[in-house]
């Protein structure tokens, strides 16, 4: 467990560096993040000068002979629920930071841009072999609440994506928006999981990884140990054979990833440990404005 000091001092670091830049670049306009308030479906009507054409009923179109678009019925507040992988595997960082510590910090943004307008944020979090949540409420103490929580629980132990997708669809009753951080090497049955929660909600993947998880350096002959099963392996990294395996390897497995993502319909963002993510983040808002919601894959 990390230190309460050390806590405080990464939600400092974590808002001066991170929720002044994000507001900074995205100057107050948050629009097209999110759903936004009224993500239930309402009455069809004939389609007029000015309707986002994202919103054509094709069905009653089809039926009428004449274009109709679909209302939706406004909410009080969104509810957002944010599943954060804190699992043995998102211990890993050999650049800028761990990616435990990027998760935390790009669900922090989410729930950072999301609380601007009331909305109500929850939480499901994975770690080991237990799963605790956060209660949906609203408000920047509420936040600032569940991210000292986050920095304070440290990645490890074996995880349960798919069990802890399971708990996000039952604790997100309403509608809504969903944000999954992680890294997606679980090998259980989260993509049936994450199917299932993007038929109801608006769904966004976001995948950490790190540089050495792509491609492995000539550094000799070292021991890996896997942090989720504490299995040690020896390996002649100097060998370009099983730099080149592991090159293949790596990329098929997130070639997976991606398909996954992509056969639940959701959106999809990868960011990773030595790159600018906030950057990344804001290019991904900007797609979905324009109403690409595959996301930004690399």
């Amino acid at each position: 467990m990390t230190s309460p000091g050390e806590v405080h001092a990464a939600l400092r670091t974590l808002e001066l560096e991170v929720f002044r830049r994000l507001d900074g670049i995205l100057h107050g306009d948050y629009e097209g993040l999110i759903p936004g308030h009224g993500t239930e479906l309402g009455e069809a009507r004939e389609y007029a000068p000015g309707d986002d054409v994202r919103r054509i009923d094709w069905n009653v179109t089809a039926r009428t002979g004449t274009t109709h678009v679909r209302d939706t019925i406004a909410d009080r507040e969104l509810e957002t629920t944010l599943v954060v992988d804190l699992s043995g595997s998102m211990a890993f960082g050999t650049a800028r930071t761990t990616k435990g510590r990027l998760a935390v910090a790009v669900a922090g943004a989410f729930g950072h841009l999301v609380q601007r307008g009331g909305n109500r944020i929850g939480a499901v979090v994975l770690r080991g072999d237990r799963r605790w949540r956060w209660p949906h409420r609203s408000g920047r103490r509420h936040l600032q609440g569940l991210l000292a929580r986050l920095l304070a629980d440290e990645p490890g132990g074996r995880g349960d994506l798919g069990g802890a997708l399971g708990d996000a669809a039952r604790v997100a009753r309403r509608r809504g928006f969903v944000v999954v951080v992680s890294d997606f090497l679980d090998d259980g049955d989260w993509p049936r999981r994450l199917r299932a929660l993007a038929r109801r909600h608006d769904v966004v993947a976001v995948e950490v990884v790190d540089p050495r998880e792509r491609e492995l350096v000539d550094v000799g002959a070292v021991v890996v140990r896997d942090p989720e099963t504490g299995r040690r392996r020896w390996l002649d990294t100097s060998s370009p054979g099983l730099r080149a395996r592991f090159r293949e390897q790596a990329a098929a497995r997130r070639a997976e990833i991606r398909s996954a993502i992509r056969a639940a319909a959701a959106d999809h963002l990868v960011v990773a440990t030595d790159r600018d993510w906030v950057r990344e983040l804001v290019e991904h808002v900007a797609l979905r404005r324009r109403g690409r919601t595959s996301g930004r894959r690399r």
